[in-house]
């Protein structure tokens, strides 16, 4: 139709209906950077222990922490682009799903700049 609006028969999804796999993407990519953001956790204790309890300040875990949290910090991204795009398409689970990862890490990224002033 000229206004861009679909009618039943035209064989398109309604307008603001995400296409088609779109809450499947999105929960595969969350849970993703889930996934890295944990991985993350045991490089970074073992590189801060390393670094505090020696006088080698060099060791792997803890660029290899970072590069855990920075893949997971793009799945978040990848995932949470999508969820905004889409939100009122998608169903409640998905949109908190997809949104999740790139929350928790703005919160974790707020929290360490707080305690940073104070310490």
């Amino acid at each position: 139709m000229p206004d861009g609006t679909a009618r039943s028969g035209d064989g398109m999804p309604p307008q603001g209906t995400p296409p088609h796999g779109t809450a499947q993407r999105i929960r595969t990519r969350a849970i993703w950077a889930v996934a890295l953001f944990t991985a993350a956790l045991p490089p970074a204790f073992i590189g801060f222990g390393i670094a505090t309890a020696t006088e080698d300040q060099t060791n792997l875990a803890m660029p290899l922490a970072f590069l855990f949290w920075a893949v997971g910090l793009l799945f978040a991204l990848w995932a949470a682009v999508p969820t905004l795009r889409h939100w009122d398409g998608l169903p409640a689970q998905t949109r908190w799903l997809g949104a999740l990862p790139l929350l928790s890490v703005s919160l974790f990224l707020s929290v360490a700049m707080v305690a940073a002033l104070f310490i």
